[in-house]
């Protein structure tokens, strides 16, 4: 429970910030502030410095977590949209000659159904997690408690 609760609050700064449709364009910032803010977080919690093993987990978790958050909102908004961004994506590989029929076949072929949103839960489960990890090591370089010096005696 000690790195679950940041993981978690972090994760849902990440989840959060990431759906919603105007903020999310700076969706790997939030990432990184997720990361950031759960080292911060641990790291209130502790008395002594914290180690860069806890800071790249904690970011871990919160990325994990916040990148299943952010596909289950992405499946939300496509489900009361309609599937609008495929659409746009359809609308550019038809108007685009260079492309050829099988690759273009291909793309619309993953583009029907829910696959789109697989494709995105895949790609959040793999990049949000790292993308964290990193934002743990900034938050690590920013929030680490000094050790005091030892007198000397």
């Amino acid at each position: 429970m000690k790195r679950l609760q940041p993981a978690l609050l972090g994760g849902l700064l990440i989840g959060v910030l990431s759906s919603l449709p105007v903020v999310s364009i700076c969706c790997c910032l939030w990432v990184i502030v997720g990361g950031a803010l759960t080292v911060y977080l641990q790291q209130q919690k502790q008395a002594e410095p914290i180690e860069a093993a806890d800071a790249v987990l904690g970011g871990l978790l919160a990325g994990l977590i916040g990148g299943v958050i952010a596909a289950m909102a992405a499946s939300v908004m496509f489900s009361i949209t309609g599937m609008m961004p495929t659409e746009e994506i359809r609308n550019q590989l038809e108007q685009n000659p260079e492309i050829p029929a099988q690759t273009r076949e291909m793309i619309l072929n993953l583009l029907q159904g829910r696959s789109i949103v697989i494709l995105i839960f895949v790609f959040n489960l793999i990049c949000y997690p790292v993308i964290a990890m990193l934002g743990g090591l900034i938050g690590l370089a920013i929030f680490k408690k000094k050790i005091p010096p030892t007198p000397a005696g």
